[in-house]
């Protein structure tokens, strides 16, 4: 099957899930491409951009902030690409129907792209890429198309742009999906049709997730560890005022933030303000193999995420099915999505946003009692195995993709049959 993906960045650090999804679907043997805005040129990359060979699969319709160099590129592409298809080409400078997207000649650019190829799917990542995959379709890119919405795309980017956002994308597209039931609710309010979604976690390599026994040496330090973007929704600053609470009690610990963002300067220095610099360590940007390793060393994982003041909340936050996957007792909170990927009382514990007094009460009885640990830990990891593991995911997604294929003879994959099946 060939299959192309639209999305914003690539290759992103923080979209693993991405990454994750596109490499199984290269393992199952589909044909795989990428249509990016721009390419982040972040410090570090995922090991799987280079051993996937993955840059030669990406295609970028970025456009010049110059306009003078935007309007001599789409002159250039006019040239060269008019004689293809001018009728789409032209449909595609429609700026009274796709306004901003047309004027800004990224529309012009993202068609050019699309000509000389076919694809059986057209997979957007986030509601933003979906609209305008819904517009390839209507100005005749064929095959058919997908969206996924993950968290961001469903609470605060309505809230910015209109709420009738997406109403042009429901009608054209052909199927959605979500990471959780909570993310689903928040699509079926914003207009769309409940029977066109279908609800698919995000997953992971289970095998590279390798489960690992919790346990302290004498006198080693206990480590807490968090994996997240220095953002608003995070929550660090909730969970840093609770580690300052439980150092009242306890000296042998260090409290690890692996992730970067525009808040570091703000939480460094509020780890002054609270006198706990010599027990907490920010780590920047970290890589999939970085990450592996800082969970293998941890006793407890925490992700203290909030409803961020621009509305901004986690949608499925995979670095918990991590955590629980390499066996690590979780502390999280109930926020959105949340609740569905941890096993409150079970694999880890969760409780209200902002709650530092009863963050810091859960992380002073997991410090206590680090002999249900293990179990915690194990219980975690069946779940995460049996519900996130990428293969039987990606399995699942590309029966969704085959559903949609009119030449499948009798629809053994009924759609209302896959709905059925895939929401956990």
């Amino acid at each position: 099957m060939k299959i192309a993906f639209i999305v914003s960045g690539f290759p992103k650090l923080t979209e693993t899930f991405i990454l994750n999804q596109i490499t199984e679907l290269l393992d199952m043997r589909h044909d795989v491409e990428i249509f990016a805005k721009f390419n982040p040129k972040e410090r570090k990359e995922q090991p799987d951009v280079e051993k996937y060979h993955l840059k030669e699969r990406v295609h970028y319709f970025n456009i010049s902030q110059n306009k003078i160099t935007r309007i001599l590129k789409a002159i250039s592409l006019l040239i060269i690409n008019f004689h293809k298809s001018p009728i789409k080409i032209l449909k595609s400078l429609n700026i009274f129907k796709y306004g901003r997207e047309a004027l800004s000649l990224r529309l012009l650019y993202l068609i050019i792209l699309f000509l000389d190829k076919e694809f059986d799917i057209i997979h957007c990542h986030f509601g933003f890429n979906g609209i305008r995959g819904a517009y390839l379709k209507e100005i005749g890119i064929p095959g058919k198309y997908v969206t996924s919405f993950h968290g961001y795309d469903v609470n605060s980017y309505p809230k910015i742009v209109g709420e009738n956002v997406y109403n042009n994308l429901f009608k054209k597209g052909d199927l959605f999906t979500t990471n959780t039931r909570f993310t689903k609710q928040q699509v079926v309010k914003l207009g769309c049709n409940e029977k066109k979604i279908v609800i698919i976690p995000v997953g992971l390599r289970i095998e590279r997730f390798k489960f690992f026994t919790r346990k302290t040496q004498p006198g080693e330090f206990i480590k807490i560890l968090t994996v997240g973007r220095l953002v608003e929704k995070k929550g660090h600053e909730y969970a840093l005022r609770a580690i300052a609470k439980i150092l009242t009690k306890y000296k042998n610990l260090i409290y690890i933030i692996a992730g970067d963002g525009p808040l570091r300067n703000k939480l460094e220095s509020l780890v002054l303000e609270l006198g706990i610099k010599n027990y907490v360590k920010f780590l920047g940007i970290v890589v999939q193999e970085e990450v592996l390793k800082l969970y293998q060393q941890a006793h407890i994982f925490v992700l203290s995420s909030v409803t961020a003041s621009n509305e901004d909340r986690e949608g499925q936050a995979l670095v918990l099915q991590e955590a629980q996957a390499m066996g690590l007792p979780i502390i999280s909170t109930l926020h959105n999505g949340i609740p569905e990927g941890v096993l409150d009382g079970k694999s880890g514990f969760l409780v209200s946003e902002k709650d530092v007094n009863a963050l810091a009460d859960r992380l002073d009885y997991l410090i206590e009692h680090p002999e249900i640990w293990l179990e915690m830990g194990r219980c975690g990891r069946n779940f995460v195995k049996e519900k996130y593991d990428i293969k039987r995911l990606n399995q699942r997604l590309v029966e969704i993709y085959e559903s949609l294929q009119p030449d499948k003879m009798n629809k053994l994959k009924s759609l209302k049959g896959l709905h059925k099946k895939l929401v956990f």
